[in-house]
């Protein structure tokens, strides 16, 4: 099993997106609560999830990357689909509840956004802030191949719509029509609702044990059939574990070859797949071909 630790790129994306949607939080609720913005208080509570979310993303990272034990012999791969699932499932529930304010406020009535240049800038600036932290975690995502980075990248970039909308929610009460602020806010919920169910389903498969793309698949092939003594393949399995990939090959070689030699054989084909990034175990079955 290969040992993997958690890089300083990975740590950096991850105290990112905690102390940014901590610093997020308080700078929103504050304005929200000071102008009477339920489209900004509402954005906040997504801010304050963001806040559990990078740190269950950090805690299951961390635990993926322990090696193999004897309670986990086959590594703790599953730790970050598991926490990409907790995610989603924190992010639905925030949806739900932004609908349930704002509906109350849109029903209920009561007073309007107070106008202010204030809360406009917040919220332009949050966009920014928001798109950097994008970039950054979905780069070191990509480079790491973490399911739990790139769904805190997701999330990011999520926030930079709801943030839009909840821009024009604001500018819109500014210029006296405060009733699109309740409005923006269940748009709002709506996406949460979403974006917490796109990132669910992209996590599920890892749990699941989905088949990897034909293009891995194409590329393991290709690894085993470079090895020298290896005549033709014959079946290929493969499923996630978590997030990296367990695959069975089985390989043909002369049935007049010693035990020793087709062992040799097996090892080294299985040597050069779990060479691969994406493979934590391969099995090697070795069938005697007639030549």
């Amino acid at each position: 099993m290969k040992k993997r630790a958690l890089g300083r790129s990975e740590r950096f994306a991850i105290w990112m997106g905690i102390v940014g949607n901590a610093v997020l939080f308080g700078g929103k609720i504050v304005i929200g609560l000071a102008f009477n913005s339920i489209a900004i208080i509402s954005d906040s509570l997504n801010s304050f999830t963001d806040i559990i979310a990078s740190t269950i993303v950090f805690i299951s990272i961390r635990a993926s990357y322990q090696e193999a034990d004897e309670g986990h012999p086959f590594g703790h791969h599953r730790a970050q689909p598991i926490a990409g699932l907790i995610v989603a499932i924190f992010t639905g529930i925030v949806g739900f509840e932004v609908i349930v304010q704002a509906a109350t406020r849109l029903v209920a009535g009561g007073p309007g956004v107070e106008p202010g240049i204030l809360p406009l800038l917040l919220v332009a600036g949050v966009m920014v802030v928001k798109l950097g932290m994008h970039l950054v975690a979905r780069s070191v995502a990509l480079r790491s191949r973490s399911t739990a980075l790139m769904a805190s990248a997701a999330d990011h970039r999520n926030d930079v719509l709801v943030s839009a909308a909840v821009l024009a929610g604001v500018a819109a009460a500014n210029l006296g029509l405060p009733v699109l602020d309740p409005i923006v806010a269940i748009l709002i919920g709506l996406w949460i609702i979403r974006a917490g169910f796109a990132i669910g389903r992209d996590n599920i498969k890892y749990l699941m044990g989905e088949v990897p793309p034909k293009e891995l698949l194409d590329r393991i092939r290709d690894k085993a059939r470079a090895v020298e003594g290896v005549l033709a393949l014959n079946d290929v399995f493969a499923h996630y574990v978590g997030t990296t990939v367990e695959i069975e090959v089985h390989i043909n070689v002369d049935r007049r070859m010693d035990i020793e030699k087709a062992h040799a054989i097996g090892k080294q084909v299985q040597w050069a797949i779990e060479d691969m990034e994406e493979i934590s175990r391969a099995f090697i079955h070795i069938d005697p071909l007639e030549v």
